[in-house]
């Protein structure tokens, strides 16, 4: 008798990080760090009015890790500004991908992510779950383009051609 295994429908990645750690890299590196990370959304939604929140940046560190993992990149990672923890209206936060990041999750047929954060004395901690399109699969109808657009809505409607 043999076995065949399911496809890989879903991913999940976590990460935890101390938050004096991304403290001394802000003290350490400053401007230089937080740009080379954190995307000007990131950064907007953590500043306080003495700086930033690192406990907060802590958060987005954690959760662009737990994405890395869920990407399973080989090879070059993509650039942490490829990942991006938005604030939604409601207050709630989700990961929107871009670049290397979102073609990453393409390849993997990602069709969802969900991000989960919270942080509590000197700890961040971040969990991605994904879900995953069967893309080996002859009926599969989500084309790389929607893809795209369902990790990144702020990418720009495209008319689909044949070809996609």
């Amino acid at each position: 008798m043999s076995a065949t295994l399911a496809p890989d429908r879903s991913r999940v990645g976590i990460d935890l990080v101390t938050i004096s750690e991304i403290a001394d890299a802000i003290r350490r590196h400053g401007d230089r760090y937080l740009q080379r990370v954190f995307t000007e959304h990131e950064l907007a939604c953590c500043q306080l009015p003495g700086g930033v929140s690192a406990a907060s940046l802590a958060g987005r560190w954690a959760a662009k890790e737990a994405t890395i993992k869920v990407l399973r990149p080989v090879g070059p990672q993509p650039t942490w500004t490829t990942m991006e923890v938005r604030r939604l209206p409601s207050g709630a936060c989700a990961m929107e991908l871009s670049g290397s990041a979102a073609d990453l999750a393409v390849r993997a047929g990602i069709s969802s992510l969900s991000l989960s954060m919270t942080h509590d004395g000197d700890v961040a901690a971040a969990v991605v779950f994904a879900l995953c399109a069967d893309s080996g699969h002859p009926d599969s109808s989500t084309t790389s383009h929607e893809l795209v657009r369902q990790l990144n809505p702020r990418t720009p409607q495209r008319k689909e051609t044949p070809d996609d």
